[in-house]
């Protein structure tokens, strides 16, 4: 599973967790409808995440959410309520997955770990 955070926003370390955390569910929950098969061997391998830094809102939407949606990886877009620290629909992670890394190879193995 890979967690995209967006880095144009100012989030504290905590809002980041609970953000990523947020994204981990949906796409788990995504991911038992859609692979299931997928799902369960994620889930005996360990159930890897990593968390990515995204320099722009913009690209997250525009140039990696389309690419997932071709590939037809699970995903899931948080959206803030904006109870706390940024403004409410502020996008602020893109979960993807899971799946085999290689599926994510071209979509963001461009963008650094955080």
């Amino acid at each position: 599973m890979v967690l995209v955070v967006n880095k144009e926003l100012k989030m504290g370390k905590g809002k980041i967790a609970a953000q990523c955390s947020h994204a981990a569910v949906g796409c788990y929950k995504n991911s038992l409808n859609i692979c299931p098969n997928g799902t369960k061997a994620w889930e005996y391998t360990g159930c890897a995440k990593i968390a990515i830094l995204c320099p722009t809102q913009d690209e997250m939407l525009n140039e990696i959410l389309p690419k997932v949606k071709k590939s037809g990886l699970p995903y899931y877009l948080v959206e803030d309520a904006g109870r706390t620290q940024i403004a409410a629909g502020s996008r602020t992670v893109l979960g993807l997955g899971p799946a085999p890394v290689s599926l994510f190879e071209g979509i963001t193995d461009h963008l650094k770990l955080m």
